[in-house]
């Protein structure tokens, strides 16, 4: 085998911010929008929720409909902190408490107990489209006085009356393509903003995100010239950002600061109705197809570990690769030791982990650990990829590699296992090493390495290392 036919394949990876967090407090202000004399009050989320619902709802409504409208709630303000609606528009807070623009809330007023009682239960909950990311601005009025395009809050009652679910009723009113998401992780509000100006040469996370909205932008201002979705902010980005500072009246610079950012992201939720009940939002099929393939600086996931080993192993042929710490973040020094291999390889350095980059660094660390004698290896405990191994799958997967690393060591405390060649092919003598290791440590026995087995096997193997180590 070539060393030049190993390619990787990207596990699918869990997309960043599918579900979206609430917030631990929110900021309102009690007034208008542009009224400068109103007060600013911040308050625990959950707290402003049973207040809107006491503001907005009677508490002997029957109990799906207060549940609908709950759900409406904490949708809109969701909507709200999701797409930065005021916070984009230079505004220090997050919504306001006129019902013109958003929801009642009426500053230490009393709370209702069946209000009180629901929101516990589902204050963390919001309505999306399916398929969709963000909270659906779900639009509600009273369905007397004034009418709107979303729920009417007294229909919400009657169709209760009727026998009617709280998901029953939301789906009468906005469609039967919502579903209610629960969040179960809560975030202080701090902002998208990165916190350091992005400019030519920056990669990662942010520099995607503000690509992703030029290119959409770009479909309604043609003026601003569209842009390659890469997470590298090279000279086309620089320029589609001055061309999108001088239409929108902003210092041209070429570099993307707070004022820059949050323009870019008002014009992005304006073109995209995203803050409307009608929204053209990003899909998990659409988000899904832009992070294929990549692993940016500031993603968390499991393969980030084994990328990190690699750029260890990698760092023993190159000195000027830095060694970094295995764990499961894409930091600012696994991007440099990234920039450093790609400089070497003939790349361009963007830090970015992709298809070709993956392919080369791992080919490298196929070539150092095999030419390893195999009592001097040692593999660190790394995560499961969420993808089984069996007979059959190729040269594609590097643990295959490890597997195979692992299963060897260990055969030389149990006669059980037959030693493997390591070749990172999954084929008969490993299907029987594994189906050894299996029946030795009591699992299912299938010649499959999935994640029970891999987890028994990933301790087992620490554990001989650990007494090796103890022996030696």
């Amino acid at each position: 085998m070539s060393i030049s036919d190993i390619n990787v394949v990207f596990p699918e990876a869990p997309l960043p911010h599918v579900i979206v967090p609430f917030p631990l407090y929110i900021t309102v202000h009690l007034g208008a929008p542009d009224d400068d004399q109103a007060l600013n009050v911040t308050v625990p989320y959950l707290d402003y929720i049973k207040n809107v619902a006491s503001s907005e709802l009677y508490p002997t409504w029957p109990e799906e409909a207060l549940r609908a409208n709950i759900h409406a709630i904490t949708s809109v303000a969701m909507n709200r902190i999701f797409t930065e609606w005021y916070r984009s528009r230079g505004y220090d807070f997050d919504i306001t408490n006129t019902t013109q623009y958003d929801q009642a809330y009426v500053h230490e007023r009393g709370i209702f107990d069946t209000v009180s009682d629901i929101s516990n239960e589902i204050f963390n909950q919001y309505i999306t489209r399916e398929g969709h990311i963000e909270p659906l601005f779900a639009v509600f009025c009273d369905g007397r006085i004034s009418q709107c395009d979303g729920m009417y809050q007294w229909g919400s009652v009657e169709l209760a009356n009727q026998g009617y679910t709280a998901e029953e009723i939301l789906k009468y009113y906005y469609g039967d393509d919502i579903t209610l998401v629960e969040s179960t992780a809560a975030v202080e509000i701090t902002g998208t903003y990165p916190g350091e100006p992005l400019s030519l040469g920056d990669s990662g996370i942010d520099v995607f995100r503000m690509q992703h909205s030029l290119s959409i932008i770009h479909d309604n201002f043609p003026l601003v010239p569209d842009v390659a979705i890469t997470g590298f902010f090279d000279e086309n980005t620089e320029n589609a950002v001055r061309i999108f500072q001088e239409a929108f009246n902003l210092p041209v610079t070429g570099i993307v600061d707070s004022d820059t950012w949050y323009k870019i992201r008002s014009i992005y939720i304006a073109v995209t109705n995203i803050a409307e009940l009608e929204a053209e939002g990003l899909t998990f099929e659409e988000l899904q197809e832009l992070y294929a393939n990549i692993v940016l600086q500031g993603a968390t996931l499991p393969i980030v570990a084994y990328i990190e080993f690699f750029i260890n192993i990698v760092s023993q042929r190159y000195n000027t690769i830095k060694p970094v710490e295995i764990d499961t973040f894409y930091g600012p020094e696994t991007t440099e030791a990234v920039r450093e291999f790609q400089t070497i390889m003939g790349l361009a350095p963007t830090g970015i982990i992709d298809q070709q980059t993956l392919n080369l660094l791992y080919r490298e660390v196929y070539s150092i650990l095999t030419e390893i004698p195999q009592e001097e290896l040692r593999l660190p405990l790394l995560p499961f990829l969420g993808i089984n191994l069996s007979e059959g799958l190729g040269l594609e997967y590097p643990r295959i590699l490890f597997l195979e690393i692992m299963l060897n060591a260990l055969s030389a405390i149990y006669p059980e296992i037959k030693p493997v060649e390591i070749n990172g092919v999954f084929g008969p003598e490993t299907t029987a090493a594994v189906i050894a290791f299996q029946n030795l440590f009591g699992l299912p026995v299938t010649g499959v390495v999935d994640d029970e087995t891999r987890n028994v096997l990933s301790e087992a193997y620490q554990l001989f290392l650990a007494e090796s180590e103890t022996t030696a």
